[in-house]
């Protein structure tokens, strides 16, 4: 019988002398983190938008429901590292190990390192949920793990003090980042202190910034409910209660929108012009940009025209329900024929690695590769080229992303002039409400969410001649 097996049958008997005639007990928080994790490991769900479901469909208080977002969210985020403990306690290798398993050493590893759980409740209450979910015997391994690596407490200590591990691996681990985010961090930084600061900061769960859409609420109104003026953005609130506590966003009248993402609809908003002028959102799904954007015009510039373009289906319907039905459309934004016409102001909020909003999306930082960036680099290029040949002389071109890899941003923009001569860069500080906050020597914009507190927004204005 091989070794495992064995002394998983061990303590499979000792549990027949405890459990065996009891029903799995698992908390209903627990469960529901686990359900998350799961869903997002294995079938490709997104916490952000999953997470919400759940607790709605659930009977949590408000205790509960906080515990399973630090717990869900901070597994996700911190999975790299908690791998480290499982690895060197398993009696195989990770990647062979069940990943109903594997999932919920995670859950229970989280618990005994990053959170305030004593280590009997972490263990005993996992194992509660591995015997509903996996069964008595993987329930066991998963009791035998935990309890082994909760003997081993300082074991990152030791990690961080081991001077024969590349101090790149110890970063990886001790921050849960993958070396190749690391690297790329450090291309554009230039200094090893400042992405370790960065790293740390995108571990930190951060609430909400909600935007007051102009003309239908006010920031006044949110610091009524609840909440602090967030130094970027004319618009922006650090909230300090559940979205719902707020009427504006239970009314549609405000939404949640990073500060970052907020400034970049000002600051293209900050190039309108007193004549009238036609703008374009040509990528505005899910449709933050896009309704701050549709908001300031219809209450400063009611007589321009606004078009929001989404060409994926499920995207499009949340652009709509922020932005005018009749004001969306769904082309391919590589196709500027299909458009019809020319703009005068274009913005390319362009799909990109998302890196730059790492705290928030916790499962991002696990799906995106190196390889991602061979469909992503075209991609940016042609909706670039696209919105070149609709665009009117004189117009601008607003390229953002949410990242801060040069591949996705500075180098995307000087290709861009490589390829159109009569593109020239305005500097962004002549437009933006922060003024030279995040802005580059040559006039882009880069924030950062170590030194800014947001995500780390990239754009660059480009006006044709």
């Amino acid at each position: 019988m091989p070794e495992e097996q064995g002394w998983i049958q061990v303590l499979n008997l000792s549990n027949l002398n405890n459990k065996s005639f009891s029903k799995p007990k698992p908390g209903k928080a627990r469960l529901l983190a686990y359900d998350l994790i799961s869903q997002v490991n294995r079938s490709g769900a997104y916490a952000n938008l999953r997470l919400p479901e759940l607790l709605s469909d659930s009977d949590l208080d408000l205790r509960d429901r906080s515990f399973v977002t630090e717990l869900a969210y901070g597994t996700l985020r911190m999975q790299g590292k908690h791998d480290f403990a499982i690895s060197k306690k398993a009696d195989r290798p990770i990647d062979e190990l069940d990943e109903k398993i594997v999932d919920l050493l995670r859950m229970g590893v989280h618990q005994i390192f990053e959170m305030r759980v004593p280590i009997h409740a972490a263990v005993g209450e996992t194992v509660e949920v591995a015997r509903a979910v996996a069964g008595e015997s993987k329930a066991s391994y998963v009791n035998a793990l935990l309890r082994s690596i909760s003997t081993d407490l300082d074991m990152y200590e030791v990690l961080a003090n081991d001077s024969a591990i590349p101090a790149i691996e110890k970063l990886s681990i001790l921050h849960s980042h993958p070396i190749w985010i690391i690297n790329a961090y450090f291309d554009q930084l230039k200094d090893w202190i400042a992405v370790e600061e960065l790293l740390r900061i995108n571990n930190i769960p951060v609430a909400p910034h909600i935007v007051a859409w102009p003309g239908k609420s006010s920031v006044e109104e949110i610091l009524n409910i609840g909440g602090e003026k967030l130094p970027i953005g004319s618009f922006s609130v650090l909230s300090n209660a559940l979205p719902n506590d707020y009427p504006a966003i239970k009314d549609k009248r405000a939404g949640i929108q990073d500060m970052g993402s907020q400034l970049i609809a000002e600051i293209f908003f900050a190039t309108r012009r007193d004549e009238a002028t036609k703008w374009l959102d040509l990528c505005a799904g899910p449709g933050g940009k896009a309704a701050l954007l549709h908001n300031l015009l219809v209450a400063e510039k009611p007589n321009d025209s606004f078009l929001a373009n989404e060409p994926t289906s499920h995207r499009a319907d949340l652009v709509a329900r922020v932005v005018p039905k009749g004001k969306v459309s769904s082309f391919d934004g590589r196709d500027s024929k299909s458009f019809g016409e020319k703009f005068d102001r274009i913005l390319i909020d362009a799909p990109c690695s998302g890196l730059g909003a790492l705290r928030r999306r916790p499962e991002a930082r696990w799906r995106r590769t190196l390889n991602d960036l061979k469909e992503l680099l075209p991609l940016q290029r042609d909706l670039i080229d696209s919105a070149y040949e609709m665009l009117h002389p004189g117009g601008i071109i607003g390229f953002a992303t949410c990242s801060p890899l040069l591949a996705e941003t500075k180098s995307q923009v000087l290709d861009a002039k490589y390829r159109h001569k009569d593109l020239k860069i305005l500097d962004i500080a002549k437009f933006s409400p922060a003024g030279s906050t995040g802005v580059n020597p040559d006039g882009s914009l880069q924030l950062w969410t170590h030194l800014d507190a947001s995500d780390s927004m990239f754009m660059a204005l480009l006006q044709k001649s």
